[in-house]
């Protein structure tokens, strides 16, 4: 097999797209994560809770790949609001650092009209290289 479907435990099934792809070669590609849980379910409407959640989701997909934080090469936001996105900069900061640690990946940060899900304030995607 050329590659790995990563799929957290307990996670509702994802529906036309994968949650993380394991390449031989240890790459792992984490697609968009947003801000709800193992159930598709928003629990919150704030964006630094969605960030929060997006940013654990992201960590989930990573440790079922058998990785951890610092096995992030590269990140990339989608934010649909950036003004408040510049405005909680302390509190993005802070909640980050709580679910990163203090690593600091590649990163790039767009701003979008909207995104698939309409609840959503933030999708992150990832790369990862697991050794």
């Amino acid at each position: 097999m050329a590659h790995q479907i990563i799929q957290p435990e307990g996670w509702a099934p994802a529906k036309g797209y994968a949650n993380g792809v394991l390449s031989k070669d240890g790459h792992l590609y984490v697609g968009g994560q947003i801000g709800w849980n193992a159930d598709q379910v928003f629990e919150t409407h704030d964006f630094i809770g969605q960030m929060e959640q997006t940013l654990r989701n992201i960590m989930d997909v990573v440790e079922a790949a058998g990785g951890r934080a610092e096995h992030i090469t590269r990140l990339t936001w989608y934010v649909t609001d950036k003004k408040e996105y510049l405005a909680r900069q302390g509190e993005i900061g802070a909640v980050y650092r709580k679910v990163m640690g203090r690593h600091f990946p590649a990163m790039a940060m767009v701003v979008v009209a909207g995104l698939v899900e309409d609840e959503a304030l933030v999708e992150i995607e990832a790369t990862a290289v697991i050794d």
